[in-house]
C-alpha cells in the first residue's frame, strides 16, 4: 500500500481494465482471497488514520465493494476487541432480509456471515456518534444514480465532518469519467460543494482516471493504492496521471556562449483595444507575454489588436522587457518559422482576420480562448487547423469546457460528463495537442494516450490564469522540439507547473494572474 503524490508517473485504467486485471487475479487466487486482500488492506488503512477512533461506522452496499467493507469491519472489531480499547464498530447494510441476502455475490455473502458470526453490531441507521466513517456502498460496476436508503446513507457520508475512507472510489464517482452522480436533490447537490471533512480513498487493484479529474479529486481527497498483489502486466493502462518533471532550466548549466535567441522567441496576439467594442482587453496579451518572459523565452513579443486606437499601448512597465509591435510586423517569415505564436488571449473578434495566415504559416502556435472561438464558428478555419498536422507542426488547443463544448459542437454538460474523451476527440479531431482546462486538466494528443494533471486548485478560477497559461506554455515551445513526444512532454511541463504555483500559494493571499505570471520559472 502506498500514497499517490506527484513525483513521478501513474498508469491509470478504467473499468474494463480494471475488470480485466480483476478477473485474472481472482483465477489466480484461492476462492474469497482478492476481497479478504481488500478488506484487510481497509481496515488496516482505517486503523492508521484513525487510531483514536471511538466508534467507526462502515456503510456497505450490495456489491462486492460493500463485501470488501465487511471484512475490514470483521478486522476493525477483532482488534478492538483484543486491545480493549471501547472502539464500537457498526455497520449499516442494504441487505435486510433473506431475499436480499441471497441476491448479494457471493463472496460478499461470506463476507456478511462472517461479519455476523464475528459479533460485529449492525444497525439500520447510521450511527450519530461515528468519528470515522467507511464508504463501502458502491465500486466501479454501480452507473446508475443511488436511490432510496443507499441514497440517504451516501448524502450523510458526504456531508459529515469526520473524516471518511472509500473503499476503491467515492461511492456515486464514476470511475472513468470523474462525473459524479447527485443525492439528496433537496439539500443541493453535494457534488458541487467542497466536502466537510476529510476524505482518503484506497484505489484497490489500479488507480482509476476518474479520482483525477472532474469531481473526483475534490471527492477522493488523499488517495492512496494497494494493487493486492495482482499483476497487471497483460493489461496496458488507458491514461497516465502526469508526474513531476523537471521544470526549471538552470541558466548556469547552459552554454556560456548562449544568446536571448539560444530561448527562443514568443509572439503574443491578442489584446483587442477598447475602441473597437467599447471593451478592452489589452491585460489578457500582456498577461500572457510576462507568463512567457517568465518561464524562460529570450525575446517576447506583444503584437496587441488596437487598430484605430488613438492612444496605442507601447510598452508595459511592470515588464518593459516585453516588446510591443503592430501584428502585421510580426508576420515575417523567419518569424512565423522559429517563434512559437500565442494567439486568442483577449483578442474579442478582431482575432478572427488575423487567423488565417497564422494557420497557414506559424509552425508553432499555441490557440487560446477568442481563437478558439473563431474557429469553432467557421468552416474555413477549422480546415485550415487541420491542416496543419499534413505539415508536421506544433498546434496547441487551450479550451475550458465551454470553449470545449463548441469545438466539439456539443454542450458544457457533456463536456464535463466525459472529460478525457472530449480532450481525445478535439486532439484528434484537429490533429493537435489539447489542454482541456478545469479539474484535473487533461493533456491529450493524436494517436497518445491521455494525462491528467494532478496540481492546481480553486485558486486559479480568477479571472486571466488562462492566459498566463498560454504564455508559459507557448515559452516552453518556443526553443523548439525534436519530437512529438517532446512537444508533449515541455507542455505537460507547463501545465504541472502552473498548477504546482497555485499549490504553493500563501493561502492568506489572493491568487492573482499578475502575480502568477510574475511567479513562473523557465520550463526545460
Amino acid at each position: 500500500m502506498r500514497i499517490i503524490h506527484n513525483d513521478r508517473p501513474e498508469p491509470l485504467f478504467d473499468t474494463a481494465a480494471t475488470r480485466a486485471i480483476e478477473q485474472a487475479a481472482q483465477a489466480a487466487l484461492p476462492h474469497h482471497a482478492l476481497m479478504a486482500r481488500a478488506g484487510l488492506a481497509v481496515a488496516r488503512l482505517a486503523r492508521a488514520l484513525a487510531p483514536h477512533a471511538r466508534c467507526i461506522w462502515v456503510a456497505c452496499g450490495p456489491g462486492n465493494n460493500g463485501g470488501d467493507g465487511l471484512v475490514a469491519a470483521t478486522h476493525l472489531h477483532a482488534w478492538a476487541q483484543r486491545s480493549g480499547n471501547g472502539l464500537r464498530v457498526v455497520v449499516t447494510h442494504t441487505a435486510d432480509d433473506q431475499a436480499s441476502v441471497a441476491k448479494l455475490p457471493p463472496d460478499a455473502r461470506q463476507a456478511l456471515a462472517a461479519a455476523q458470526s464475528a459479533g460485529v453490531v449492525f444497525q439500520t441507521t447510521p450511527p450519530p456518534e461515528a468519528d470515522f466513517a467507511i464508504d463501502a456502498l458502491l465500486g466501479i460496476g454501480a452507473l446508475r444514480p443511488p436511490t432510496g436508503v443507499l441514497a440517504s446513507w451516501l448524502a450523510s457520508l458526504r456531508s459529515t465532518a469526520a473524516p471518511v475512507l472509500c473503499v476503491d472510489l467515492p461511492s456515486g464517482l464514476h470511475a472513468d469519467t470523474g462525473a459524479m452522480a447527485a443525492v439528496a436533490p433537496e439539500r443541493g447537490d453535494p457534488a458541487a460543494s467542497p466536502q466537510p471533512g476529510p476524505r482518503h480513498t484506497l484505489s484497490l487493484l489500479t488507480l482509476k482516471p476518474g479520482l483525477f479529474t472532474g469531481h473526483g479529486r475534490d471527492a477522493a481527497g488523499r488517495v492512496w493504492l494497494d494493487d493486492l498483489g495482482a499483476s497487471v502486466v497483460d493489461v496496458p493502462a488507458t491514461a497516465w496521471l502526469a508526474g513531476q518533471a523537471t521544470h526549471a532550466q538552470a541558466r548556469n548549466t547552459l552554454a556560456h556562449a548562449s544568446h536571448k535567441g539560444s530561448f527562443g522567441d514568443v509572439v503574443v496576439i491578442g489584446g483587442q483595444g477598447v475602441d473597437k467594442t467599447g471593451a478592452g482587453m489589452t491585460g489578457a496579451a500582456v498577461l500572457a507575454g510576462r507568463a512567457a518572459l517568465h518561464a524562460g523565452a529570450g525575446r517576447v513579443f506583444v503584437g496587441l489588436l488596437e487598430t484605430g486606437s488613438s492612444h496605442p499601448t507601447t510598452w508595459d512597465p511592470v515588464c518593459p522587457e516585453l516588446m510591443f509591435r503592430r501584428p502585421d510586423t510580426l508576420f515575417d517569415a523567419p518569424l512565423l518559422q522559429q517563434a512559437s505564436f500565442v494567439c486568442g488571449c483577449g483578442g474579442g473578434a478582431s482575432v478572427a482576420a488575423i487567423l488565417p495566415q497564422l494557420l497557414a504559416e506559424a509552425c508553432t502556435l499555441v490557440l487560446d480562448a477568442d481563437a478558439l472561438n473563431a474557429i469553432a464558428r467557421d468552416d474555413e478555419l477549422q480546415a485550415g487547423l487541420s491542416h496543419r498536422r499534413t505539415r508536421g507542426w506544433t498546434t496547441v488547443l487551450t479550451p475550458h469546457p465551454l470553449e470545449a463544448a463548441r469545438l466539439l459542437n456539443t454542450g458544457t454538460t457533456q463536456v464535463m460528463a466525459h472529460r478525457v474523451q472530449a480532450a481525445q476527440s478535439i486532439a484528434e479531431r484537429f490533429g493537435a495537442m489539447c489542454v482541456l482546462k478545469g479539474s484535473g486538466t487533461v493533456i491529450a494528443a493524436p494517436h497518445e494516450m491521455a494525462r491528467i494533471n494532478p496540481t492546481g486548485n480553486a485558486a486559479l478560477a480568477t479571472a486571466g490564469t488562462g492566459d498566463v497559461l498560454a504564455g508559459m506554455i507557448g515559452s516552453a515551445l518556443a526553443r523548439g522540439v525534436s519530437s512529438p513526444e517532446e512537444a508533449l512532454g515541455r507542455v505537460g511541463s507547463a501545465v504541472f507547473q502552473h498548477g504546482q504555483l497555485a499549490d504553493r500559494w500563501d493561502p492568506n493571499e489572493a491568487l492573482v494572474a499578475g502575480r502568477l505570471a510574475l511567479n513562473a520559472r523557465p520550463i526545460a
